[in-house]
């Protein structure tokens, strides 16, 4: 079995699905791709998916991209008794609901929010405010149960867990949702896997995000 996976370490997505297969123990053929350098770009990637984005895996020929599409596809074909994504239709309905949540609701409300600081503009309060609804119904979801689809651990907790680690390297606070904050805090501490995969990238990220927000103070004050 030879996976190829093409991805950027800071990529929140990409991370999910680094946590899910080292979580399976599944071996990824590592394909670091510098998007800031335009290398997703290549004729050789577009020629593999033409949406030249990543997460992206090669499966023995078989082509597929969006990280939560590749989270389910791993465990349904290497790992299909695996809790992370179980059987019951009940509880893959909960997990599928809080996956789309995340894509939909939380990581697009939070990218409108940041986003703006890698194109050195100020962050705007109505986006702001859109991410902290978001926040605090994922924190309402938690106040009732231990992860974020049920008591058991899923898919749903990986994928969101990386997805915040982008308002975390934006050095976020997340004081006002406890629950959300204990849930983060229970994943980083319990994951065996998730300082190997996260730490230094959001570090590096912090940094660079901290380089930028220079620059738009430094912007702001020649106005």
């Amino acid at each position: 079995m030879t996976i190829d996976f093409y991805y950027m370490i800071e990529s929140p997505p990409c991370r999910a699905v680094l946590m899910t297969a080292k979580h399976l123990q599944i071996s990824l053929n590592l394909k670091s791709l510098n998007l800031a350098k335009g290398e997703h770009l290549s004729d050789q990637f577009r020629e593999i998916n033409p949406q030249h984005c990543v997460p992206t895996i090669v499966d023995n020929g078989f082509v597929l991209w969006e990280s939560r599409a590749i989270m389910r596809y791993l465990i349904e074909k290497y790992a299909s008794n695996s809790d992370l994504y179980p059987q019951d239709l009940e509880r893959r309905a909960k997990i599928n609901q809080l996956l789309d949540f995340d894509i939909g609701t939380l990581y697009k409300n939070q990218s409108n929010f940041l986003n703006p600081i890698l194109e050195l503009m100020p962050t705007k309060k109505s986006d702001e405010e859109k991410f902290r609804k978001s926040l605090s119904i994922l924190d309402t979801i938690l106040s009732k149960q231990k992860f974020v689809a049920s008591d058991a651990l899923s898919i749903a907790d990986l994928s969101i867990i990386a997805s915040l680690s982008y308002a975390e390297s934006a050095e976020f606070d997340f004081t006002e949702f406890t629950h959300v904050k204990n849930w983060m805090t229970m994943l980083k501490t319990t994951l065996s896997y998730y300082d190997e995969v996260n730490s230094e990238a959001i570090k590096s990220f912090t940094s660079y995000l901290k380089m930028k927000k220079q620059e738009i103070k430094e912007k702001m004050e020649l106005k």
